[in-house]
């Protein structure tokens, strides 16, 4: 079922896997094959229909004579099977040569039963190579049964990282309602996965390895294990579902997380040497990742993404290969810390040809962007070996026996997953401008929205009333009667009017809706797109309505009822220009009087009264309209004030409040960014 090319390798390995039973047992010691056991079936002599010598698996069995011990499995456990009497052992080893054909003689005729179809195709889950079918259910699950141990101690990460996982979930709970499902979904994946290794085993390391068809990853895998158990050849595909090996107790649940079912699950040879150096280590062999099968690469995609760290496996022919750099090497590159890349089958490059391959497959990981480890530097390992002939395996092993007793591959592969999604979430987070709203656009829509209500304007009315009714009150008793009569014929409230006219309140709309568009793109400048949006909306909401709701605080905060409030000296003054026309009158009177002859006459003293009231008068109101200037003025910018903070008041609680807490969000999902690539 192999090739040449790995018959001698299964020769270099100590003919762990023969398919022929003359082979088994004589030349070969206990513990150096696994055991397999029949199923009850087979112990009977009954062969299920429908299954072919190529759909059978290869057993391996461990020949022992009669006085032999029962056998043990890889935990030292006497198993099941092996624990009966001698003869029953003997009657299954020749039920299986029978079945197999193999050898001298013919098989020993069985009674044939049916078997059960469903079961058979059950188990048939499309291996070439290697197909497991129901008779070796019993003995995968004696094999796996090391798995089932207690679990070890659940990994712990340290400091820095489990605050960079709290940066990264308080990122993505913040930003929920700012960014689509799909945008952060990468993020919650990294996230629920290092959830979900953290719970696993931190004494365990899992590695896969992967590489493209004919490669020699198989090869390779079986070098590490001291044993045939992924089976290779030139058959495309051969290995077309993964394949764990673990070198220790307690990662069950690391490699049902994986979803390697236990009839995949195998140990590696039995040797203290390889088990003290690789203790901790999970070995996965992986499909080729660039099968012809969709459902073997989906297993390669599938896996890559929850192991702790890889082996590529190249060959001098397609090491440079596009979709090897393209889909996995380069969007790796910031796992290269949990990266091994081998280069395979150095035995068929001559002389210096090897050297050559390995530093043209450097130069092209240092294009991918993936960081070499060499010279005390963390990164990728790069090693060139021969899985056929063993040249360089020790190498790799030795690798890989420091990269397990590390115990830092988990944590060093979840911060890169971490660095990978923060990377790809850097253009909805951060632009590398300066955001925010600046005192100085909050005071520019201040001030727009002032002159859409007409703030100046109002004031500048204000001090007018004010000083119309400062002549009203000093002026002539002539030129208030005068004003009188001109009020009559068109009066005049002295106040400003509550709502303008139509063309006015179209063009205060207008420049509201200005207002509020100016700020948004000031408050929205320099944002990713996803927060300048919700910036935008932001305003937008608050500006519906705003200009009805300017207009009635406009009205409750305009002038007060009534005539505008009289300073002290108004009373002084009011008695001035009386008594100025009280002169007048006076004067007038008297010259009438000696007119009439009723006084004697004397026009001095009455032509100086009333030239002193008719003189006095005017200067009296110009000495008021004086004074008043003053007090109008301080009275037309308090009107302008009030309405300017009314106006403001309104656009901050419906627009700049709004706005400023989308931008208060971004800060702080900003400041949880940073924390998350590990600069906050």
């Amino acid at each position: 079922m192999t090739a040449v090319t790995d018959q001698d390798h299964t020769e270099q390995a100590g003919n762990a896997v023969s398919g022929d039973p003359g082979d088994s047992g004589d030349g070969e010691s206990d513990g150096q094959r696994l055991v397999e056991e029949p199923l009850p079936e087979a112990e009977a002599g009954v062969e299920p229909e429908g299954e072919d010598e190529h759909a059978r698996v290869e057993r391996v069995e461990t020949v022992s004579g009669p006085e032999s011990g029962p056998e043990r499995d890889e935990e030292g456990n006497v198993s099941e099977a092996s624990g009966r009497a001698p003869a029953d052992g003997h009657a299954r080893a020749g039920a299986g040569r029978g079945r197999r054909g193999a050898g001298s003689g013919s098989p020993e005729p069985v009674d044939a039963a049916p078997a059960d179809d469903d079961s058979a195709d059950a188990w048939d889950d499309g291996l070439i190579a290697r197909r497991v079918t129901a008779e070796t259910e019993q003995a995968a699950a004696m094999e796996v049964r090391g798995y089932n141990a207690p679990p070890a101690a659940p990994l712990a990460y340290d400091g820095p990282l489990h605050s960079r996982l709290d940066a990264l979930r308080e990122l993505v709970g913040l930003s929920r309602a700012r960014l689509d499902s799909r945008t952060l979904a990468e993020a919650g994946q990294v996230l629920d996965e290092a959830a979900a290794r953290r719970r696993l085993s931190g004494q365990h390391t899992v590695v896969a390895i992967a590489g493209a068809t004919g490669s020699g990853k198989s090869q390779l895998f079986n070098s590490l294990a001291g044993v045939a158990i992924s089976e290779t050849g030139v058959r495309r595909p051969t290995t077309a579902a993964p394949i764990a090996c673990s070198w220790s107790d307690g990662s069950a649940s690391l490699i049902e997380r994986l979803g390697i079912p236990p009839r995949l699950r195998r140990r590696p040879l039995q040797s203290a040497e390889s088990e003290a150096q690789l203790r901790g280590l999970v070995l996965v062999d992986l499909p080729d990742h660039d099968s012809a099968a969709v459902q073997h690469r989906e297993h390669v995609d599938r896996i890559l993404a929850l192991v702790d760290a890889v082996i590529w496996v190249v060959d001098p022919e397609k090491y440079a290969d596009a979709m090897l750099h393209e889909r996995y090497l380069r969007p790796m590159a910031g796992h290269a810390e949990v990266m091994f890349v081998v280069l395979n089958q150095i035995d068929r490059l001559p002389g210096e040809a090897a050297e050559q391959v390995l530093d043209d497959l450097r130069r092209l990981l240092d294009e991918d962007g993936i960081a070499l480890g060499e010279y005390g530097e963390p990164g990728a390992t790069v090693l060139a070996l021969s899985a056929l002939t063993g040249d360089g395996v020790g190498e790799l092993r030795e690798a890989l026996g420091h990269f397990v007793t590390e115990r830092g591959a988990p944590a060093r592969r979840i911060a890169a997953d971490v660095d990978a999604a923060a990377w790809r979430l850097r253009p909805v987070y951060a632009t590398g401008r300066r955001t925010g709203l600046s005192e100085a656009a909050r005071d520019d829509f201040a001030a727009r929205l002032a002159d859409a209500v007409g703030a100046t304007a109002a004031g500048e009315a204000a001090e007018r009333a004010w000083l119309r009714n400062a002549n009203r009150a000093c002026g002539t008793p002539w030129l208030r009667l005068w004003r009188w009569f001109d009020d009559r014929r068109e009066p005049s409230t002295g106040r400003l009017p509550v709502r303008a006219q139509p063309d006015e309140e179209a063009t205060a709309r207008q420049r509201v809706e200005q207002a509020v568009r100016t700020l948004a793109d000031r408050a929205s400048a320099g944002l990713p797109a996803p927060w300048a949006q919700a910036v935008r909306e932001a305003a937008v909401r608050g500006s519906q309505g705003l200009p009805e709701a300017l207009d009635q605080l406009t009205a409750r905060a305009g002038l007060p009822p009534g005539r505008p409030p009289r300073p002290g000296w108004w009373p002084v003054a009011v008695l001035a220009q009386a008594s100025m026309t009280l002169l007048q009158i006076v004067g007038g009177l008297w010259l009438v009087g000696q007119i009439v002859r009723v006084m004697a006459p004397n026009l001095g003293v009455p032509v100086l009264l009333m030239v002193a009231g008719i003189i006095g008068g005017p200067i009296v109101e110009w000495s008021c309209r004086m004074a008043a200037r003053g007090p109008a003025r301080r009275y037309g910018v308090e009107a302008e004030r009030r309405l300017r903070e009314a106006a403001s008041g309104c656009g901050r609680a419906r627009v700049l409040d709004p706005v400023a807490a989308e931008l208060l969000r971004y800060r702080e999902v900003r400041e949880q960014y940073g924390r998350v690539v590990g600069v906050g």
